[in-house]
């Protein structure tokens, strides 16, 4: 027989295959099935920023401005971001991300949402109460 141990790992590997699923779903809706967990921690610096140029980005990501030059192309053919020009300084340009780059940032978000309303459709009401307060104990 299994100790706990064994079986929590073997729990907690099938709950992170259940949120990768939903994360896999996610990328597919929104026609992005190969986006990477970078790329997508790119999109989340963006979307964390409330105007955010190549070089501040460069900065916060510790990469040189051609290596962001060529990951916002990738994007915009992606049509996960687009470059708005600063109103007050034309050289200036911002990296703004679309409804899909939106969604991709929050990916996460959205696939623990969804690994959740799994667990609500698979657990009766004493069960989900007893799972919250198990999980609440967890430091």
């Amino acid at each position: 027989m299994m100790d706990r141990e064994e079986q929590l790992f073997e729990v907690f590997e099938n709950l992170l295959r259940i949120k990768n699923e939903c994360s896999c779903t996610i990328f597919s809706e929104c026609g992005l099935p190969d986006m990477t967990v970078k790329q997508v921690a790119y999109l989340r610096t963006i979307d964390e920023q409330e105007e955010v140029t190549f070089s501040r980005l460069a900065e916060i990501t510790r990469n040189s401005k051609p290596t962001i030059t060529d990951m916002i192309n990738k994007f915009v053919r992606m049509e996960c971001v687009y470059r708005e020009r600063c109103p007050d300084d034309g050289r200036i340009l911002y990296i703004r991300l679309t409804e899909k780059g939106r969604k991709m940032a929050k990916s996460e978000h959205y696939a623990l949402r969804l690994m959740i309303e799994r667990m609500v459709n698979s657990l009766d009401k004493y069960e989900m109460d007893l799972l919250t307060e198990i999980l609440q104990k967890v430091r």
